[in-house]
């Protein structure tokens, strides 16, 4: 198969733990670029999130949010804002439980409690700055994605409560919010048909568990050596952590490099 695009996660795929891009895997990226093969950025996290990432690798076509807001060369292509009677839901449930929201736009983002301590440590493992504080966001911005901060034992507490919504958790102390069907084969789906490739002709990297539909949308989905175990048995490759040369590997085993 000869593949003509390839997407590739942020976290633990681009980036290691330290949130630093290893130098092969930015040889790797750049080597993809002498091709005629596009790279694009596929990701939970929102543009304003990653914008240092993806100009240090010169990449401005991307899948972000979930797949809820698609950009290719600069411009927008498909957005996917969550309804706005699911956002009131969420924010009456989460309200009782005192579980902390930040809600995320195309542009900024805010949260709806400030400098809450379960809230700082899960947006600061992102490495990024911390968001302003305006709890009736929401209500003024179309929003794409939204973190819920509660553990893992309390996810019981949003069963069957947040109908349209889907609850994808990144981190022990938080999960992603998305629209029941959102997912990064939503955007994958939408940047495939604005560019007239097929599904067989698209490469894909991830290593987390909201990368299980991306890999399942693509030709060939290539799974990180330091991916979460649940994601292995949607991969069809697994390559070597992103620490040792990951990216490069999948590369070479799809016949890019």
């Amino acid at each position: 198969m000869s593949y003509k695009i390839v997407f590739f996660d942020i976290d633990g795929t681009l980036v290691n733990e330290e949130k630093q891009i290893p130098q092969d895997t930015i040889d790797a990226i750049n080597e993809l670029k002498q091709t005629d093969v596009i790279p694009v950025i596929a990701t939970g996290r929102a543009p304003y999130f990653f914008k240092p990432i993806a100009e240090q690798l010169g990449i401005d076509s991307y899948v972000s949010l979930n797949g809820a807001y698609v950009v290719h060369d600069g411009r927008v292509l498909f957005e996917r804002p969550i309804e706005r009677e699911c956002l009131e839901a969420l924010v009456e449930h989460a309200g009782k439980n005192n579980h902390p929201l930040v809600f995320e736009g195309g542009e900024s983002y805010y949260a709806n409690t400030p400098d809450n301590n379960s809230m700082l440590t899960s947006v600061n493992s992102l490495r990024i700055s911390p968001p302003g504080h305006d709890p009736d966001f929401w209500q003024k911005e179309s929003i794409y994605q939204a973190f819920l901060h509660c553990e893992a034992h309390e996810e019981e507490l949003y069963a069957d409560v947040l109908p349209g919504l889907r609850l994808v958790r990144w981190h022990k102390n938080a999960m992603d919010v998305l629209p029941e069907d959102g997912s990064k084969a939503l955007g994958i789906d939408a940047m495939l048909r604005h560019l007239g490739i097929s599904v067989e002709e698209a490469v894909a990297f991830g290593d987390g568990l909201n990368d299980k539909e991306m890999l399942a949308a693509v030709g060939l989905g290539v799974a990180m050596g330091n991916s979460h175990p649940e994601l292995i048995p949607h991969a069809d490759y697994v390559t070597a952590h992103v620490n040792e040369g990951g990216i490069r590997q999948g590369l070479k085993h799809a016949g890019l490099l």
